[in-house]
């Protein structure tokens, strides 16, 4: 059974047994409230019929006569016994001649009243003393509410029932499939997403609602599952062209090397070779390894409290060393007062070598030009934009900065192997943030960093 129809029909048994509830609670206070009620009627009756029988004043019987006839309706089956009451009469005859129980003139007699029921009959007794003496006064009657007024209300109650579990079984399955609507939809995007279509996203507008968090909870998912997707189809093939070319020329120079007796300067030369190209194959190694690990995740991070501002220090300080002819400025002029605004939850190592190879891209393309790194934050975010005016990305080619490997058309002449782009951005998603690149072919590039302030999770 489907979710939505169990909600639906959870929901219509609680409808269903709040209404019999209450329809039975109703028409058992009412029955009972009609019993007393009729009761009341019988004793009114009798006091009535008492002082209209036994006491002898004719003014008095010509009144009394007259509020019955006006006030009193006639009850069905509606009859009158009066006997007398005297010292030792126990009133079993009585009982036996109205087939009441002897209970009922024991209770009448020590209290002053009683009442009894025997079938829709309806026995109600007073102890009357009057001019004539004391009398056992009985009146007996059809209680024509119960059996007709109390039948029509359970008649009434019963299509009420019916009618409502009819109208709540419609109600609950309208609001199930309501609140189910937007996981269907969901579930219909979710069928069209394959392999092949991981770019596709749940379009999530709704704010403070579980279903709207789910929405983001996958969009998130979808994000890594890109990113792993994409390194993964792009590693083999591109791995094997990168380092096929060290390799080939290592071993081509060895067997040229050793195809003949060479002199120690050719030995020295060929060696040299050998070395520069295994350094290159051990950087692409590193630099594979690393783009890997960030791509797919896999492996978890200690991530702590990283302060952003000292984080880019750390970062100037280590281009200086690599490149003592970087122009880096750091701009602190939009920098938050509170120094809480410029923490993070992250891994230091991860973000220092992203934010590293992101500056060390801008000077290494702007031919060591000046290089802005301005730091800020608004509202919940810190805020890294790296600006130079280097030879900028032609815009066709935008799109595919991402891609392990991909370099620029206009920048062959440089040094590089196109991973230092794609190993950023993997590691600014795995802080949740967002990498933004906006560039001008001989204009420059600016690159934006946003991170959320204080996340815990690898997101």
């Amino acid at each position: 059974m489907k979710t939505q129809t169990k909600i639906a029909l959870i929901f219509f048994l609680i409808l269903l047994s709040t209404i019999m509830v209450l329809s039975a609670s109703v028409y058992f206070f009412t029955t009972r409230y009609s019993f007393t009620d009729f009761y009341k009627r019988l004793e009114i009756r009798g006091v009535v019929t008492a002082r209209a029988e036994l006491d002898h004043e004719e003014a008095n019987q010509t009144v009394l006569q007259e509020v019955r006839e006006l006030h009193l309706e006639k009850l069905p089956e509606e009859k009158e016994y009066f006997f007398k009451i005297e010292p030792g009469h126990s009133f079993e005859a009585e009982a036996a001649q109205l087939s009441l129980p002897k209970s009922f003139f024991s209770t009448l007699l020590a209290t002053g009243s009683a009442t009894h029921q025997m079938g829709d009959i309806f026995f109600t007794g007073i102890r009357y003393s009057g001019k004539a003496g004391d009398y056992l006064v009985i009146v007996s009657a059809a209680n024509y509410y119960s059996t007709h007024h109390l039948a029509y209300l359970r008649n009434i109650l019963l299509i009420g029932i019916v009618l409502a579990s009819a109208v709540a079984l419609f109600v609950a399955f309208v609001f199930s499939r309501q609140v189910f609507t937007p996981v269907k939809e969901i579930t219909d995007k979710v069928k069209e997403i394959s392999s092949q279509s991981l770019h596709l996203r749940l379009e999530s507008g709704r704010v403070n609602d579980e279903i709207g968090e789910l929405e983001t909870t996958f969009n998130n998912m979808l994000d890594r599952l890109e990113t792993a997707f994409e390194t993964q189809n792009n590693f083999i093939s591109n791995a094997s062209h990168e380092l096929s070319t060290p390799l080939t020329t290592i071993i081509g120079e060895a067997e040229v090397t050793l195809s003949k007796s060479r002199s120690e300067t050719e030995y020295v030369e060929s060696l040299t070779t050998i070395l520069s190209e295994a350094e290159r194959l051990e950087k692409i190694t590193k630099s594979l390894l690393f783009l890997a690990q960030t791509g797919f995740a896999g492996k978890a991070q200690k991530f702590d409290k990283v302060r952003v501002d000292q984080l880019l220090w750390d970062v100037k300080s280590t281009i200086d060393k690599i490149n003592p002819k970087n122009k880096v400025q750091i701009n602190t002029s939009l920098m938050p007062e509170s120094p809480e605004q410029l923490k993070i939850k992250g891994n230091e190592q991860l973000l220092h070598l992203a934010l590293t190879n992101l500056v060390s891209n801008a000077c290494k393309y702007s031919h060591n030009k000046p290089v802005t790194v301005s730091i800020g934050a608004a509202d919940d975010k810190v805020i890294i934009v790296i600006k130079d005016t280097g030879v900028g990305i032609p815009d066709a080619e935008l799109k595919f900065i991402y891609d392990p490997f991909f370099r620029a058309s206009n920048v062959t002449e440089y040094e590089g192997y196109g991973i230092g782009l794609p190993l950023a951005r993997n590691i600014v998603r795995m802080h949740t943030g967002e990498l933004l690149v906006v560039s001008k072919i001989n204009e420059g590039t600016t690159v934006q960093v946003t991170f959320p302030i204080g996340h815990y999770s690898l997101g």
